[in-house]
């Protein structure tokens, strides 16, 4: 008679039948390796022969680590944790898998690790999936013209130098000079648009993080943005997979048929964990230190920023990589590798800075290789001869501070000049609306601005936006919903500009009696 199995034990014992009956029979063979050094956030292992380039390894005591350098009797692995848990003699194992990172909507708002995990103190992540923080950079066929206006904010960016959605546009200059801040107040300008931002802090001091950390929330949309922190103190592991983990985070969005911008900020500290990793793990060095495939990891890098067709789903993935010089030296290392990487550099000068130009951008070395398919066409139109009014004027300048008195042609150049310098310089975290910078650019090239004193512009500028609304409705509209502007909007708005400048100018005093 068969026994009865009602009871819950019998329940048990029927399923773990069940599952011994199912198991494979066999022998069972793992790989396990040995510390053999450990230091600086490398750790030299032997006894894995089968580990696979960029693997993550478990240690013993639960740290992880992904290898970086391949040898015949040895691998270099780069840690993620601090090293003072692992000794010398620890057992090692491979995962089999690749370092993951979380993706997805949850992501936004959350200021994350390289590896996703939450510094920002809101709770644990609620990712929708996991990827490799490797990717394939799209294919030439997957990819599409870059055609759409990524705007900056910045009237000497999106004037002189438009940037296109799927571009890679180069920021850089010397140190402490705005060059983040001319990323933060690009993402700030998508307050009202529909591109999702990712900003990475790569190896930069706590207080700057901070800083631009709070920019972003208080001036821009931080629900639309993902914040990746690695801080100088932070292990030369994250510091090292930081872009790559903040890519994987922004293609999500991408792929989806949405648009992405991402900042790496920046990349020659990047560099210089990269030189810090092959020097420890005994690479052979190269030019100035660095190993021979540091222009191979920044190019792959940001060959994944791109404009996919529509077959793909039309999403884009743009992306404003940071660079530091010294002294102005755009013909180091690492400078050149991203400058012939990228489509283009925005150069930012010493000498500018401190003169109080803001942003400190050089005209003269700066480029967009986009070109102006990229720029708004009702901007494109006003700001026709923008350039070349500007270099002419600063051509005219550097001759006429040699002496002699210049004509009335000259002169009148020189005036004209002087007031688009000044509606260039931009305050910080203060981004034009497009229908803003087109008043401004009409303003300057149509001569509304001549009759002003120089340090009244500033105050022109300060309180167009309100003027204009109030004054020319319909024109500001049709330039933000459909980018356009025909002869009777040209000219309302042309009235508005020539009353709101009138407004700033102080009457003259009344003659006294005779």
């Amino acid at each position: 008679m068969a026994p009865e199995q009602d009871g819950p034990a019998d329940a048990w014992l029927v399923g773990a039948r069940a599952r011994l009956a199912g198991a494979e029979l066999g022998p069972h063979v793992e790989q396990v390796g040995r510390v053999e050094e450990v230091g600086d956030g490398i750790a030299l292992v032997s006894g894995l022969p089968d580990l696979r380039l960029d693997e993550l390894v478990r240690f013993a005591k639960g740290q992880f680590g992904f290898a970086q350098v391949l040898e015949r009797d040895r691998v270099g692995c780069v840690l993620f944790d601090d090293v003072d848990g692992i000794e010398a003699g620890d057992a090692v194992r491979g995962t089999g898998d690749v370092v993951r990172v979380p993706v997805g909507p949850g992501l936004l708002g959350r200021v994350v690790d390289p590896l996703g995990r939450p510094l920002d103190g809101k709770g644990p992540i609620l990712a929708e999936e996991t990827q490799p923080i490797e990717q394939p950079a799209p294919s030439i066929i997957d990819r599409d013209l870059v055609q759409q206006p990524v705007q900056t904010g910045l009237l000497v960016v999106d004037t002189l130098f438009a940037l296109g959605r799927g571009q890679r546009e180069l920021i850089i200059g010397d140190r402490a000079i705005g060059k983040t801040t001319v990323a933060i107040d690009t993402i700030i300008s998508q307050k009202n648009s529909d591109i999702t931002c990712v900003y990475v802090a790569i190896g930069q001091k706590s207080s700057n993080v901070q800083r631009a950390i709070e920019a972003i929330q208080t001036f821009g949309a931080p629900e639309r943005c993902i914040i990746v922190v690695a801080r100088a103190a932070t292990s030369p592991g994250l510091q090292w997979i930081a872009p790559f983990a903040a890519f994987t985070m922004a293609e999500y969005f991408r792929d989806r048929g949405w648009h992405a911008l991402i900042v790496l900020d920046d990349l020659s500290k990047h560099a210089a964990t990269h030189r810090e990793i092959a020097l420890l793990t005994r690479q052979s060095p190269g030019r100035e230190a660095y190993p021979g495939d540091v222009f191979y990891v920044h190019a792959r890098l940001l060959e994944r920023a791109a404009k996919l067709s529509k077959a793909k789903g039309g999403g884009s993935l743009t992306a404003l990589p940071v660079v530091e010089t010294d002294a102005g030296n755009l013909s180091a290392y690492i400078p050149t590798n991203l400058i012939s990487i990228t489509d283009g550099q925005i150069v930012l000068d010493t000498k500018l800075f401190h003169e109080g130009m803001k942003p400190a951008v050089d005209v003269g070395t700066s480029v967009s290789r986009v070109g102006g398919k990229t720029q708004a066409k009702v901007l494109r139109l006003v700001a026709e001869t923008l350039r070349l009014d500007y270099a002419q004027f600063l051509e005219l300048e550097s001759f006429t501070r040699f002496g002699g008195m210049p004509d009335t042609r000259v002169r009148k150049q020189l005036s004209r000049g002087a007031r688009i310098r000044a509606i260039l310089d931009q305050p910080q975290h203060a981004p034009l609306r497009l229908s803003e910078e087109v008043a401004l650019v009409l303003a300057a090239q149509s001569g509304v601005l001549d009759a002003l004193p120089l340090p009244a512009v500033a105050r022109f500028r300060k309180g167009l936006g309100a003027a204009l609304e109030r004054i020319a409705p319909e024109a500001m509209q049709s330039i933000e919903t459909d980018g356009t502007l025909d002869d009777a909007q040209k000219q309302a708005l042309l009235e508005a500009l020539r009353a709101h400048a009138a407004s700033m100018t102080p009457p003259m005093p009344e003659a006294a009696p005779a």
